[in-house]
């Protein structure tokens, strides 16, 4: 117990540093909040695929959750942490993102598989940033998608990426869990991909931190 108590204690001031260094780059080097907001997205999401390996219980999850949603909330109207809340769109993800992980975790650790959290904490760590700042960042031949005569804010660009990107990075994760490249592998790498790929199309407002993950998760437990 002790040495899992100094595990999360070692985390949790890692991922403060984390927070203070993107504050820092994006004052002193003026980079956008939206690039700052992807980094810090991207490196704190991505850390926390060693949960499984390092946490026995998903209460010292919960304990490093319950610290950053409050530490983003009680931010969101100050001047701390501008790295994370300058962006011009409304949005609720960066609350979300706490919640998330551990709701993932808590899920896999009561089913007793690993790459129910892994698979989409990597999907969620990288395939969002990536179709994100294509999508806000690459104007030229990008354009806004359009369903049902209704212009969406998600591009072509931004959403085609993030398919792209889960795709594979779920025919690798499925195919190292199952240790068979067979069509199962495939189609399954491929639903996943195009329900995530929904997912981050439909949210609104950051709620993507959420849906993603959760419909990633759906996917694995119905079919893997």
């Amino acid at each position: 117990m002790i040495n899992q108590i100094a595990l999360t204690f070692i985390f949790l001031v890692a991922l403060i540093l984390l927070l203070i260094f993107t504050e820092m780059i994006y004052r002193r080097l003026g980079i956008k909040g939206e690039i700052t907001r992807k980094f810090a997205h991207f490196t704190g999401t991505l850390s926390t695929i060693i949960f499984p390996y390092i946490f026995e219980s998903h209460w010292y999850v919960l304990f490093l959750a319950v610290i950053f949603f409050l530490i983003l909330y009680f931010s969101r109207n100050g001047l701390q942490l501008k790295s994370i809340h300058d962006i011009e769109r409304i949005s609720i993800g960066s609350y979300l993102l706490p919640v998330s992980i551990y709701l993932t975790f808590l899920i896999a650790f009561q089913l007793g598989e690993n790459l129910y959290f892994i698979l989409p904490i990597l999907i969620l760590a990288i395939c969002d940033p990536v179709a994100g700042i294509l999508g806000l960042e690459v104007h030229q031949y990008n354009h806004k998608i359009r369903l049902f005569g209704r212009e969406l804010k998600k591009t072509w660009l931004g959403s085609g990426s993030f398919l792209v990107s889960s795709f594979m990075i779920s025919i690798i994760a499925i195919y190292f869990n199952r240790m068979v490249l067979d069509l199962k592998t495939f189609w399954l790498a491929l639903g996943i991909a195009f329900i995530a790929t929904l997912a981050e199309l439909i949210s609104w407002r950051g709620s993507d931190n959420l849906f993603i993950p959760m419909s990633v998760l759906v996917m694995l437990v119905l079919f893997l």
